[in-house]
């Protein structure tokens, strides 16, 4: 009994510890193409939802970006009642790990925002999983909020799979919004507040600094902390 209950308690913690940081995997940082098809947007604040594996590099890499405004970890998909980090980790509520996005189209366009999450979030060729986090609430999804966006985001996945640049087949999907369930207080700003654990170090600043690389115009220094883009 007591073996038992030290091995409930051994995966209890490991639910409630995060992304997963052990694995010999490594990602690849791959500059995916400018979008021939552009946003057109008018010049006040939009709500972009995109999921990308573990919600803490996707909002570590565009809390960074100018033109963002606000950056909330959570949930799309799924049920409120079951929008819990403890569940959601089962990968049986539907929900995924997604990022809320407030930006500005004046600075920063909804193409040149997916044009980085392919470039230093997300590897599209993958299918219920990104770096060494595995199931359907990782999964790579786009959720347009408007036409516009549909319409960009349609286009520009079609561009990423003739361009061949990953070698494989795109899978990243387009998922209609649903809802979104901002995740847990410990979770936002997780990077920001936990610069050297383990995971943040092997996986998500190395998204960081690729974006600063091959996106300078679009790098801001500081970790945007606002989190109603108000």
């Amino acid at each position: 009994m007591r073996m038992r209950m030290a091995i409930f308690a051994g995966l209890g913690a490991l639910v409630l510890s995060g992304c997963t940081v052990a694995s010999a995997a490594t990602e690849k940082t791959v500059e995916a193409p400018e979008a021939l098809v552009k946003a057109q947007e008018p010049d006040k604040l939009r709500v972009a939802i995109f999921a990308g594996g573990c919600f803490w590099g996707v909002e570590g890499v565009f809390s960074h970006v100018k033109g963002v405004k606000a950056a909330v970890s959570g949930y799309h998909g799924g049920r409120e009642g079951s929008a819990t980090y403890r569940q959601v980790v089962t990968g049986f509520t539907d929900h995924a790990e997604s990022v809320r996005i407030v930006y500005d189209p004046a600075e920063v366009r909804y193409d040149e925002l997916l044009q980085i999450l392919f470039s230093v979030v997300t590897d599209p060729t993958l299918l219920n999983r990104q770096g060494p986090d595995v199931g359907a609430h990782y999964r790579s999804a786009i959720v347009p909020m408007n036409r516009e966006q549909a319409r960009v985001a349609r286009a520009y996945l079609k561009q990423l799979e003739d361009s061949n640049v990953w070698g494989a087949p795109v899978v990243t999907a387009i998922e209609p919004y649903k809802a979104f369930y901002q995740a847990e207080g410990y979770h936002q700003d997780f990077m920001l507040k936990n610069p050297e654990h383990g995971y943040i170090v092997r996986w998500d600043k190395p998204k960081v600094e690729a974006l600063q690389k091959l996106y300078p115009e679009h790098y801001r220094a500081s970790f945007l902390r606002d989190h109603t883009g108000e």
